[in-house]
């Protein structure tokens, strides 16, 4: 598991210090904090964390279900980490969207376990499916597992770690296919996907197990995409 940047949102300075002390001893970074509501949609958007870890009694007039339903709104993952357990509390917490919800007081291991847990299935629900006739047979290839993608005249070679399939679309059509932003064109008749990407060199990328080409035109794109993951 990567080490996750976490932003933490508490009102109470001594409980900020234990929760960064628990986050480090777990192999996690503690980027920032913030005791009130507007400061920490401040920072939250530019710090860009990770994971925020947010509680529901904050310093002001908003507390932190109300930042929670402004990072519902912008997509931005969190868990709350609170001793309310009161039924207004968690009345108002359903309309909420969080990754967990860890009861003060908390153990380092059920800290480490919380986060852990949410982040994978958080990185489970943004899994994108591509769907795919080959040889008569229907696939569902994660495209997470795509290396890249070859033009072949009006057909298409999707190409994964462990299979290459050939498919009766073009390149243009697969490509519109997929979701997010890790794949790009890196040629006329390529599009490769940004994780798999080991180097850049002259004239080609190269991938795990093989090279493909790159155009002059696409390498400065490519490699400013790479620079931003």
């Amino acid at each position: 598991m990567k080490s996750l940047n976490i932003f933490i949102v508490e009102d109470e300075p001594l409980i900020v210090s234990t929760i960064e002390v628990a986050l480090r001893k777990q192999g996690f970074f503690a980027v920032g904090d913030a005791e009130d509501y507007t400061t920490a949609l401040r920072d939250i958007e530019l710090l860009k964390p990770d994971l925020t870890l947010l509680d529901i009694q904050l310093s002001g007039d908003k507390d932190g279900v109300d930042l929670a339903i402004e990072l519902d709104k912008k997509n931005i993952p969190y868990l709350f980490l609170s001793s309310q357990t009161d039924p207004n509390t968690i009345e108002r917490v359903k309309h909420t969207n969080p990754l967990g919800y860890i009861v003060k007081p908390f153990t380092e291991t059920s800290l480490r376990t919380n986060i852990e847990l949410a982040w994978h299935n958080y990185n489970e629900s943004k899994q994108h499916f591509l769907s795919i006739k080959h040889e008569g047979r229907l696939h569902r290839i994660n495209q997470n597992s795509i290396q890249y993608l070859k033009a072949f005249d009006n057909y298409c070679y999707i190409v994964t770690k462990t299979e290459t399939y050939l498919v009766p679309h073009t390149l243009k059509h697969i490509s519109e296919q997929l979701q997010g932003n890790d794949f790009i064109k890196a040629h006329r008749s390529y599009v490769v996907n940004l994780k798999h990407i080991l180097s850049v060199n002259k004239n080609t990328i190269s991938l795990i197990d093989e090279s493909i080409p790159v155009s002059a035109s696409q390498k400065s794109l490519v490699v400013s995409r790479l620079k931003s993951l």
